[in-house]
């Protein structure tokens, strides 16, 4: 679909992801995307399509989140179709504005999905693939296990099945492609490469930490989300509290309370990934545990397809 040569999609990582990774991914044969929020401005989020784009790193994708917290959608939308990128992947929301636009322009769109319910939805609305986010994926994490979810949605669904989740080295890669995946999007590990742009606190905290550190918490963006369990998430919490519960469920506030929440809340993961703070916010899944270095992306992916 995408004419790489391995399965394999370099996950867009909120504060992690950049024209340097997808560069490097490009070159080691497989594709990766960046969340558009990783860019303040339309201008910047522009500029870094141009870079892609002059630089031959193809395919890539771009990340859109597509719930009405994300009040730059149309924007961001707008400038991928009229540049140019190979796909979107699609988070949190009805992503049929996406679906009808970027067809429009040639551009496949890869929808996450945890269940079976909004897989059938999106398949209904045209999407090209899903990424299938299990129990196991960084970040906003589904609640089926793998070998539940893949299942599942191979034999109700028609379309290519993505596996977000679990991927951190050759084995667990290859027990996802027995379950009948299509391909993967791996993530968390790949923070711990030389190209990520994060402190050097935050690849150590990916190669120091398991799998066991892993927590997930609802203060960053009002959905649950998995970060490493540092003594400043001991201390603030994983919960929201009650005044933050009450507002995230009321019909006339709960998209400007959402929005709220993820900004303070993004804002806090900004300055733990690119500043060495103790208050630190580090997003991270439970496929850290096969990380025990920092490496090039390029060995990254050697590994992971066994060719080392």
């Amino acid at each position: 679909m995408l004419g790489i040569k391995y399965p394999i999609i370099m996950a867009p990582m909120f504060l992690v992801s950049d024209v340097k990774m997808v560069q490097a991914a490009s070159k080691a044969e497989i594709t990766g995307a960046i969340p558009a929020l990783n860019y303040r401005t339309i201008e910047e989020l522009e500029q870094a399509l141009f870079t892609l784009k002059e630089s031959d790193s193809r395919p890539f994708g771009i990340n859109l989140i597509v719930n009405k917290s994300n009040f730059k959608l149309k924007e961001q939308l707008e400038v991928c179709c009229r540049i140019g990128v190979d796909y979107f992947v699609t988070s949190l929301g009805n992503p049929q504005m996406v679906i009808e636009q970027a067809h429009a322009h040639g551009i496949k769109v890869f929808c996450d999905v945890t269940d079976l319910k909004y897989a059938q939805k999106v398949e209904a609305q045209g999407a090209d693939a899903l990424i299938a986010v299990n129990d196991r994926a960084g970040g906003h994490a589904g609640n089926l296990s793998p070998d539940l979810l893949i299942p599942l949605l191979k034999k109700n669904i028609d379309i290519p099945v993505i596996s977000a989740g679990g991927v951190g080295d050759h084995t667990t890669l290859m027990e996802i492609m027995e379950l009948g995946a299509d391909g993967v999007s791996v993530g968390s590990i790949f923070i711990a490469s030389e190209e990520a742009p994060v402190s050097e606190d935050y690849k150590a905290a990916i190669v120091d930490h398991t799998a066991e550190h892993v927590v997930m918490t609802t203060k960053l963006s009002g959905t649950p989300c998995t970060v490493i369990n540092t003594p400043y998430m001991q201390k603030i919490g994983t919960e929201q509290n009650r005044l933050e519960k009450v507002l995230n469920k009321n019909k006339r506030l709960k998209k400007w309370f959402k929005a709220l929440t993820f900004v303070r809340g993004m804002d806090k993961l900004r300055n733990a990934a690119f500043r060495a703070t103790y208050k630190t916010v580090w997003c991270a899944g439970p496929s850290i545990s096969h990380v025990d270095s920092i490496r090039p992306i390029s060995q990254i992916v050697k590994e992971l397809v066994n060719e080392v």
